[in-house]
C-alpha cells in the first residue's frame, strides 16, 4: 500500500514530536501501541470464529448428505421396479391430466446429540 523509506518515517516522526512534543509522545506511543494489539486480538479472535463456523457448516453439509443417502438408497432391483411402474403409468395417463404428485421426502435433523 504505502512504501515508506527511513526518510519518509524521520519526517513523521520530527513533525509528530513538534506537534505533540516531548512529553506526549511517549503516551501516544504506548496507546498506539495498545491500540493495534487490541486490534490484532480482536481480528485474530473474529478469524477463529470465522473458521469454527466454516467448520459446522461443513460438518452440517456432510452430515445431511450423508442422512440423504441413507433414506434415499434404492437397491437395483427396486430401481427397476419403479422405472416400470413410471413408464406404465406414463403410457396409461391421459395427456389432460396432471402429472401424479412427488412423495413428500423426510428433512434431515438438525439437532445434533452429543
Amino acid at each position: 500500500m504505502f512504501n515508506l523509506g527511513p526518510t519518509e518515517i524521520l519526517v513523521i516522526l520530527v513533525l509528530v514530536l513538534i506537534i505533540f512534543g516531548p512529553r506526549k509522545v511517549p503516551e501516544l506511543g504506548k496507546s498506539l501501541g495498545s491500540a493495534m494489539a487490541q486490534f490484532r486480538r480482536a481480528s485474530d479472535d473474529f478469524k477463529r470464529s470465522w473458521e469454527q463456523e466454516v467448520e459446522v457448516e461443513k460438518s452440517r453439509k456432510s452430515e445431511s448428505e450423508h442422512t440423504e443417502s441413507t433414506y434415499n438408497y434404492a437397491s437395483p432391483e427396486q430401481t427397476e421396479v419403479s422405472e416400470h411402474v413410471t413408464t406404465e403409468m406414463a403410457s396409461a395417463t391421459p395427456e389432460s391430466a396432471p402429472p401424479p404428485a412427488a412423495p413428500a421426502q423426510e428433512k434431515p435433523r438438525s439437532e445434533h446429540w452429543i
